[in-house]
């Protein structure tokens, strides 16, 4: 049998290390919560189905987006995550749109959620969207199963990172490592006597500079990220054949100065074709079957 925790582990070995609570604390300086609209998690709350006025718990909610959703449809929200910023983001992102009496505190995956007053059973729904590089998945899973009385919902990548097109990584000949890390998530659940269930979502995002250095730039650590060994020569001559694509694929940005999907005015120059993340969206009973 497989053992797919071990399989997770060993995966983690070979991939860069996640950013950290500060590393979320500066990016969470650039989201300003003016533009509120965003597909995916519509897209997440359709396929979750969670009833108004259900209790739901939100782990690793960064700014709030689903959190301040919910709330808005009468559900009682507790949300966590382990960044100060993300916290205080959601807090702007509540206030701009009126709702008050989210429990939003500081928890990581790793704490001991019980001393945070987090118990079994605690909550009808347990969420964790995108949120999951954790380095022990079948820890984790574990925690949302405890805490969930009727369904537990998370999203995980199907292929590449999201923070690597292997499009343009192919075009200019780098392999990009595809994990699939979901399928670990579904077998972890599967052999537990779970029956998780899967759905997907599609997000797109645009890529938006003011010059083709910025975009070299920003790109060049798809290369660096990509999973793939490459020697100094391999790295060099990659960069190059990037900055041809990059001339051939950047075109002017109709919507210059427009605020993006986290509120930041958008470049100059964007690509000349919108990127797209697939993401799948994993869903399950925090009952075994065989307790019926």
């Amino acid at each position: 049998m497989i053992d797919f925790e071990k399989e997770w582990e060993l995966v983690q070995q070979t991939r860069p290390k996640p950013n950290d609570a500060q590393g979320w604390n500066k990016r969470s300086a650039r989201y300003d919560n003016k533009d509120m609209k965003n597909a995916y998690a519509e897209d997440f709350l359709k396929l979750a189905e969670i009833y108004p006025n259900e209790s739901v718990f939100d782990m690793g909610c960064g700014t709030g987006t689903l959190a301040v959703m919910l709330a808005e449809r009468g559900c009682d929200v507790h949300a966590a995550d382990f960044s100060d910023g993300m916290l205080a983001k959601l807090a702007e992102n509540a206030a701009v749109r009126g709702v008050e009496g989210i429990d939003a505190f500081k928890m990581s995956w790793e704490d001991d959620w019980s001393a945070f007053g987090i118990e079994d059973d605690m909550v009808d729904v347990a969420i964790a969207s995108r949120s999951m590089s954790v380095a022990r998945l079948d820890e984790a899973l574990d925690k949302l199963t405890r805490i969930a009385r009727r369904k537990c919902c998370i999203t995980m990548t199907t292929g590449t990172a999201p923070y690597v097109d292997s499009r343009i990584l192919a075009a200019i000949g780098v392999p990009a490592a595809s994990t699939k890390d979901y399928l670990y998530a579904f077998g972890i659940l599967a052999q537990k006597g779970l029956e998780p269930k899967v759905d997907y979502i599609y997000s797109t995002r645009k890529d938006t500079f003011d010059s083709h250095a910025e975009a070299l730039a920003d790109f060049t650590r798809m290369i660096d990220r990509c999973g793939t060994p490459l020697s100094d020569a391999e790295r060099d001559a990659a960069i190059e054949k990037l900055s041809a694509w990059l001339e051939q694929h950047i075109v002017e940005n109709p919507d210059a100065g427009k605020p993006d999907r986290k509120g930041v005015p958008e470049g100059l120059l964007c690509l000349d074709v919108l990127r797209i993340v697939s993401w799948a969206f994993i869903s399950w009973d925090p009952r075994p079957q065989n307790a019926y």
